[in-house]
């Protein structure tokens, strides 16, 4: 299932998508989440976009980063995830993009739930 959502106090929705879903995923407002990936893109001199960037955010806030098994690459949605992980924070990769599933749905500012996740971060055991 998915949900709108878009914390960007200026109702922006493009370039912003780490932020947004670290925002979610942390439970902050978007400026506390923009502020921590920025912080974190100066001290590592990497653009607040990289995945590098956003994904040490969630690794200093008690998050671990798993790939998705690769049974069906083409096939596997946001949607599918969502239903096999019905409790928890996750934060899915899916190259140019990031959304965030709590408790089985996903919050994003558009239905990104066919697109086709990477990997993802989660909090706790998996």
């Amino acid at each position: 299932m998915w949900k709108r959502y878009n914390p960007n106090p200026a109702g922006r929705s493009v370039g912003d998508c780490s932020i947004r879903a670290i925002a979610k995923a942390l439970n902050v407002d978007w400026k506390r989440a923009f502020s921590l990936i920025v912080s974190n893109a100066y001290q590592m001199a990497d653009m607040p976009s990289s995945n590098s960037v956003w994904g040490s955010v969630l690794f200093q806030n008690g998050f671990k980063r798993s790939a998705i098994e690769n049974n069906c690459p083409d096939c596997y949605t946001a949607s599918d995830f969502a239903e096999d992980h019905p409790k928890g924070i996750y934060v899915l990769g899916f190259g140019n993009h990031v959304a965030t599933i709590v408790d089985g749905v996903l919050y994003d500012s558009w239905d990104s739930s066919q697109e086709i996740p990477q990997y993802y971060w989660y909090k706790g055991e998996d």
